[in-house]
């Protein structure tokens, strides 16, 4: 008897696979393209990177803008003295920039944040 031919290997073929790829590939061209679709991802990671930026200015204008203000309201709270240093010496000009570098720390975490779910949103197939 004549032997029987070896098995070819098997194929799998997932038509969500194809879809996923689809879809992630019109996005992609909608931004390309500068489609009006791909304009509103744009303009939607532009106002989320805008209003971060605008929240973070306001915590920092609140922060060390109310500072001054106080020690006008409060002459008492401005003669206060910690290690000989008059308060606020030591708030303006000292803590304010760890106050400042902590702030744009956080910028840039939440700012690549919303860049991955930009991302994310390219990539991920419509529901």
């Amino acid at each position: 008897m004549a032997a029987d031919p070896p098995p070819s290997p098997r194929t799998r073929v997932v038509l969500a696979e194809a879809a996923t790829r689809r879809t992630a590939d019109r996005a992609r061209t909608d931004l390309a393209e500068q489609t009006p679709v791909g304009e509103a991802l744009v303009k939607g990671l532009v106002r989320a990177q805008l209003a971060l930026a605008l929240r973070l200015s306001l915590l920092v204008a609140a922060g060390l803008g109310t500072l001054p203000l106080l020690f006008a309201a409060a002459p008492a709270v401005g003669a206060f003295t910690v290690f000989g240093i008059h308060l606020p010496w030591l708030l303006l000009g000292l803590l304010s920039f760890p106050f400042l570098v902590g702030v744009g720390a956080a910028y840039v975490r939440w700012a690549e944040r919303n860049e991955q779910d930009f991302a994310a949103l390219i990539r991920r197939p419509e529901q």
